[in-house]
């Protein structure tokens, strides 16, 4: 079993754009023991503040999209097409909403694949 550096919520409470480029090359974990499941993350998509327009949170808050607007690291998924979880991280502080979409780990591309692989879905 490898062991790994919880990041606090303070690293997720700053800027989204500089949380984006230090998640990568850190790594997703999700389990524990033999049912451990890690990679590293490759790619990542921000969505910031309510003004950016491919963002949930450009209408205002919802009950859908109201983790985004909580402070940084609480996690956001949601369901796309009725189809495949996405796996946000929100960032900054409360109040304003944005989130960083996980878009592939090592040996995983496209969002709904690594939900798929974290066996993230509808429970969590």
């Amino acid at each position: 079993m490898m062991r790994f550096k919880t990041l606090q919520p303070n690293f997720f409470q700053r800027d989204t754009e500089t949380v984006a480029r230090e998640l990568l090359g850190k790594f997703l974990v999700s389990g524990t023991g033999s049912d451990q499941v890690a990679a590293m993350i490759t790619e990542v998509e921000v969505y910031a503040g309510g003004d950016d327009q491919a963002s949930h949170a450009r209408f205002g808050p919802t009950k859908r999209n109201q983790p985004m607007f909580g402070p940084g690291g609480f996690w956001y998924v949601y369901l796309v097409y009725g189809l495949h979880y996405m796996l946000n991280v929100v960032t900054g502080p409360a109040g304003y909403p944005a989130a960083i979409l996980i878009r592939a780990v090592e040996g995983c591309s496209g969002p709904g694949r690594v939900a798929r692989r974290f066996k993230i879905g509808k429970e969590q």
